[in-house]
């Protein structure tokens, strides 16, 4: 289903942490993440460090809207939530990706680590 314009843009017009709000509690409620992915999952550097990052969405119509430039070639992808917590995050704490939740077609998202993603998705869950 499609989101209204009307919200697409006023949510992406709140600041970080309550886009990350909006981020928990959207996928808590729809059982999924959405990813980039064409032959592998899209990831962007996050600094000088070269931190890999992970960028993650509560539905499709925003990942559709960062799938130019370098990732043209990506399509929006659903994870369930289930996978997602069970081997998605396990995943990426093994392999230093942070998770970069509900990314804006500017690059900016909010980084937290996998297990401070893990421990707020499970929290909500809790009040299911």
């Amino acid at each position: 289903m499609k989101l209204h314009p009307k919200q697409i843009e006023s949510v992406l017009a709140l600041e970080g942490p309550k886009r990350y709000e909006h981020f928990i509690k959207r996928v808590a409620d729809s059982q999924r993440v959405w990813g980039l992915y064409n032959d592998g999952w899209a990831l962007a550097e996050a600094n000088e460090d070269g931190v890999r990052v992970f960028p993650l969405w509560p539905d499709e119509d925003y990942a559709e809207m960062c799938a130019k430039d370098e990732w043209s070639e990506f399509e929006p992808k659903p994870i369930p939530l289930d996978e997602f917590l069970d081997e998605v995050l396990p995943g990426m704490e093994e392999d230093r990706i942070i998770p970069g939740v509900f990314w804006k077609p500017d690059g900016n998202a909010v980084t937290p680590t996998p297990a401070q993603l893990a421990a707020h998705l499970q929290e909500e869950l809790e009040e299911y």
